[in-house]
């Protein structure tokens, strides 16, 4: 199979893959489920190619990914809870190089809120502008604002607390 040219639709949406990959996989804090989400958001990206009007290609992707992933939290919360032994095939995810270390930020990241978490992800992982996020998340740029600085004092409490050995002293 031929790869499309950098300056096609094609070649741009393969170029923001990585990007879009990471994104959803923080939203949905797993791979498995990161991956069916850029996978759907990747078909409606194609399908609606014609809907797209060549301002911001990237923002436009991360606002149908967004809004994806918001309507089928919608849907699973109303779906209720999946069987035990439904979940039996899955697979055990691959252990990290420091355990303590990504168990620790991962619970930090995941002690966020979804607004603030995805707003922390798009600015500090993937480097989007403020500008940039508040269009894809379809809100004001200074709540953008005031959600980074609230989730990074958040993460910074959370793994300071973390931090704390507590040691007993000698008699």
């Amino acid at each position: 199979m031929k790869t499309p040219p950098p300056e096609t639709f094609e070649g741009q949406i393969l170029a923001l893959l990585p990007s879009l990959r990471r994104y959803s996989r923080s939203l949905t804090r797993s791979d498995a489920d990161g991956e069916d989400l850029l996978q759907d958001c990747v078909e409606k990206v194609l399908t609606r190619r014609g809907q797209w009007r060549g301002l911001n290609l990237r923002g436009w992707v991360l606002t149908i990914m967004t809004n994806l992933y918001r309507n089928d939290r919608r849907g699973k919360a109303r779906d209720g809870l999946v069987e035990l032994d439904a979940a039996q095939d899955v697979a055990a995810p691959e252990p990290p190089a420091d355990p303590l270390e990504r168990a620790r930020l991962d619970d930090a990241l995941n002690s966020l809120s979804e607004e603030h978490r995805a707003v922390l992800m798009l600015v500090v992982i993937e480097g989007y502008s403020y500008n940039e996020v508040a269009a894809a998340l379809e809100i004001p740029i200074g709540t953008v604002m005031s959600r980074l600085s609230r989730a990074r004092h958040r993460v910074a409490e959370r793994l300071k607390a973390d931090n704390v050995i507590t040691l007993r002293r000698p008699k």
